[in-house]
């Protein structure tokens, strides 16, 4: 049974920071690639950011660039996206998603992933 549960959001003024954690169970986590995602009311999914399995190769959506940092502990089992700066224009329900490290034919703002999270709201006011 895989699981990722995803926590950390809440409600924070245009400014502030979060960070949101992603726990996985049931997959060798350290095999897998990680990203987040985000999808605002009336949007389509939008790419947030990546990590490679091991941690060493990192990348972001432009509006997030400067702002969030993606990290995971590996021995945890935990993905987590430190965002600081928020603005308006980052809330969303936050999800992470996983696929595995040799999965051919993937693209990692398309996926395929296998696994996603039920996800974390983020509300930034104004």
């Amino acid at each position: 049974q895989v699981q990722l549960v995803e926590s950390g959001g809440g409600l924070v003024q245009a400014g502030g920071s979060l960070r949101l954690s992603c726990a996985a169970s049931g997959l060798p986590f350290s095999n897998y690639r990680m990203a987040w995602f985000r999808q605002a009311p009336g949007q389509e999914r939008e790419f947030v950011s990546r990590i490679s399995s091991s941690g060493t190769i990192t990348g972001y959506a432009d509006p997030v660039k400067g702002r969030f940092t993606i990290s995971r502990d590996n021995n945890k089992n935990t993905l987590y996206l430190r965002m600081n700066t928020l603005k308006p224009e980052d809330t969303a329900l936050y999800y992470c998603a996983a696929t595995p490290k040799d999965q051919r034919n993937y693209n990692f703002r398309e996926g395929p992933y296998d696994y996603w999270g039920q996800g974390t709201q983020v509300t930034v006011s104004s």
